[in-house]
C-alpha cells in the first residue's frame, strides 16, 4: 500500500509507478482505492464512475477499469455537502454529520471489493487517502490504515520534498501512528526531488536512525507526463503562462468547483497549445478558445461567472465570432434555462441561462453515466477535417439537455454503455459550441482537427503533434527501475 504525509504528495503517481513497472514486468497487477476523495472521475464500460486516477492507473496495468478498483467515491458540493457514490452509483447527497453515520456500513463493500481483487489478481496496489495521521478522523477512516490492516498490507510511506519540510513530515506522521499502524510501514519515499542529491544524503541518514524505517529511493520531479491528474488541487499555485502568438491560446475557465479538468491534458501536452486557467475576464483576452469545462456545482459556479462578469466576456466573444465551448455542466450554462424541480444539485427551482445556445436543461434524480461511441457530425468548430469521424468518449451529468431550436448537433452518438443508439448530441450556433461529452481531446483526430481549425483562423499553418499516454506510464515505470531500490521492493511483496 502507498500511503502519503499529505494530499497531493505523488501517492497516485506512485501506484501508477508501480502498476506499470510491474506489469511490465509480467505481473498480473491491479489498483486499488478504497476510498477517494476528488471530483476528476470516470465511466467504466459498464456504466459505473470512480475515481480517475483508478482509471489510469488501471490502464497502466493494461486493464479495462473495474469499479472494484475505487467502490467510494465522495464529490464535494456547495454548502459543505458531498455526493456519495458507492460501486458506481449515486446513493444521496449528504453533509459531514450524515456521512459520519452512514460510513461505517461501507466497510463491509470495501471488504468484498477488495477480496474480489485479490481473487482475480497476483499484486494489488492499495493507495491511501490524504495522510494516516489525521488524528480527528482516524474512527471513521476508511482509506488507509482501515484497508492496508484487511490485506495485511506492508505501507510505502511518501512524502513531497518540493514543498518544504518533508523530513519533519515524515517523522511527523510516524510518531502520531499507533504502535500498531507505524510497524506496517516498511520503507519511505521521497518524491518531486530536483536537486543534488549528495546534499540530501545526510539528512536521509539522520531520517533513518530517526525512525528506524529505511528510505526506498529518491524519486525526481517528472515534468510533462501525459498522466491525468486525480483533483483540481493540482491547479492551486500553477505560475499563470505568457499568451504565445506562435501558438494556439485555450482559456479554461477555472469554476471554483470545476470537475473534470483532466479532459484538458490532453491538449497541455500539445507543443502548440498554450492552456491558461483563468479566473477573471481580463485573463481571457487574446485567447483563441475560451473554454467553460465541467463542474459539480452548474448553478452556483453561474453565479460565480456571472459576478466575475465572464457574462459579458461570453456574449462578447459571441458577437464577434470567437470561439467558446461549454462542457458538460459548462455547456448547460450556455443554455437558456437551468431547472431543478428535485433540488438535484442547488435550492434554486430554476436560473437563466448564458442565452448563447438554443438549449435547456433539466436536473433529474438519476445521474447518467456512460461510455459512448459517436460520430462527428458538419461543425464549423472542427471545419479542418471530414465527418462521420468515430470517437469515444464518456458522460457523467445529472441534467438533461433539451435542444430548444434548430441549430446543427455537433455529434451522433450510437452506442451507449455497449447498446446502439442513434441520438444526436451537442450544439453548434455560429461561434459557440457545447457538448455533455468528456474525454473528448483523448481522440487524437477530434483533437488534431479542432487545433489545426483554430490556427488557420489564427493564420497558423499547425501540423498537430501525437499524444501518447503510454510514454507517460513507460517514463513512470523507468523512474521506478532507476530510483527505488527494487530488491527491497521485491522483498516487501514477497
Amino acid at each position: 500500500m502507498v500511503q502519503g504525509t499529505a494530499s497531493f504528495v505523488g501517492k497516485s503517481l506512485l501506484v501508477t509507478a508501480l502498476c506499470s513497472y510491474f506489469e511490465q514486468q509480467g505481473v498480473k497487477v491491479a489498483p486499488f482505492k478504497a476510498w477517494n476523495m476528488a471530483l476528476n472521475s470516470f465511466v467504466t464500460s459498464d456504466g459505473l464512475e470512480i475515481g480517475r486516477a483508478q482509471a489510469v492507473q488501471a490502464e497502466a496495468c493494461g486493464l479495462e477499469p473495474s469499479v472494484d478498483m475505487n467502490p467510494i467515491l465522495i464529490k464535494c458540493e456547495p454548502d459543505h455537502r458531498m455526493q456519495i457514490v458507492v460501486q458506481g452509483k449515486v446513493v444521496g447527497s449528504m453533509t459531514g454529520e450524515e456521512y459520519r453515520a452512514y460510513a461505517p456500513g461501507l466497510k463491509p463493500i470495501i471488504e468484498k471489493a477488495l477480496e474480489r481483487l485479490r481473487n482475480q489478481y497476483e499484486l494489488v496496489i492499495l493507495e491511501g487517502a490524504g495522510s494516516p495521521a489525521e488524528l480527528n478522523l482516524k474512527d471513521r477512516d476508511l482509506a488507509n490504515m482501515y484497508p492496508a490492516q484487511l490485506a495485511d498490507a506492508p505501507v510505502i510511506l511518501v512524502g513531497d520534498i518540493d514543498r518544504g519540510g518533508v523530513f519533519a513530515a515524515l517523522v511527523g506522521t510516524l510518531e502520531l501512528l499507533s504502535s500498531e499502524d507505524r510497524t506496517r510501514v516498511k520503507v519511505m519515499v521521497i518524491n518531486k526531488f530536483r536537486g543534488n542529491l549528495e546534499n540530501l544524503k545526510p539528512g536521509l541518514d539522520l531520517l533513518e536512525q530517526k525512525t528506524g524505517v529505511p528510505v526506498l529511493g529518491i524519486l525526481p520531479y517528472l515534468p510533462d507526463l501525459n498522466v491525468a491528474e486525480e483533483d483540481s488541487v493540482a491547479l492551486e499555485g500553477r505560475p499563470s503562462i505568457p499568451l504565445d502568438e506562435k501558438s494556439v491560446n485555450i482559456g479554461v475557465i477555472q469554476f471554483p468547483h470545476i470537475s473534470n479538468f483532466d479532459d484538458f491534458q490532453p491538449l497541455e501536452k500539445m507543443k502548440e497549445v498554450k492552456v491558461h486557467y483563468i479566473q477573471r475576464p481580463e485573463e481571457a483576452k487574446g485567447m483563441d478558445l475560451v473554454i467553460l469545462p465541467g463542474t459539480k456545482a452548474t448553478v452556483a459556479d453561474l453565479q460565480w461567472l456571472r459576478a466575475r462578469g465572464f457574462d459579458r466576456l461570453l456574449q462578447e466573444r459571441a458577437k464577434i465570432n470567437q470561439p467558446v465551448l461549454g462542457i458538460c455542466g459548462g455547456y448547460q450554462m450556455l443554455g437558456e434555462r437551468i431547472e431543478d424541480p428535485h433540488h438535484a444539485e442547488s435550492e434554486e427551482l430554476s436560473v437563466k441561462g448564458l442565452g448563447l445556445l438554443p438549449i435547456s436543461t433539466c436536473f433529474e434524480k438519476e445521474k447518467v453515466t456512460a461510455q459512448v461511441e459517436a460520430s462527428i457530425e458538419d461543425s464549423d468548430f472542427l471545419s479542418e477535417g471530414p465527418v462521420d469521424q468515430k470517437i469515444t468518449a464518456y458522460e457523467i451529468h445529472m441534467g438533461r439537455v433539451k435542444n430548444t431550436g434548430t441549430s446543427k448537433p455537433l455529434f451522433r452518438i450510437t452506442s451507449r454503455n455497449r447498446q446502439a443508439v442513434q441520438e444526436n448530441e451537442g450544439v453548434t450556433e455560429g461561434a459557440v459550441t457545447g457538448t455533455l461529452l468528456h474525454g473528448l481531446f483523448e481522440n487524437d483526430y477530434l483533437r488534431q482537427a479542432l487545433i489545426m481549425t483554430l490556427g488557420k483562423k489564427k493564420g497558423l499553418e499547425i501540423s498537430p503533434s501525437a499524444h501518447s499516454k503510454q510514454v507517460g506510464y513507460d517514463r513512470l515505470a523507468d523512474m521506478v527501475r532507476q530510483h527505488l531500490d527494487k530488491a527491497l521492493l521485491d522483498q516487501m511483496i514477497r
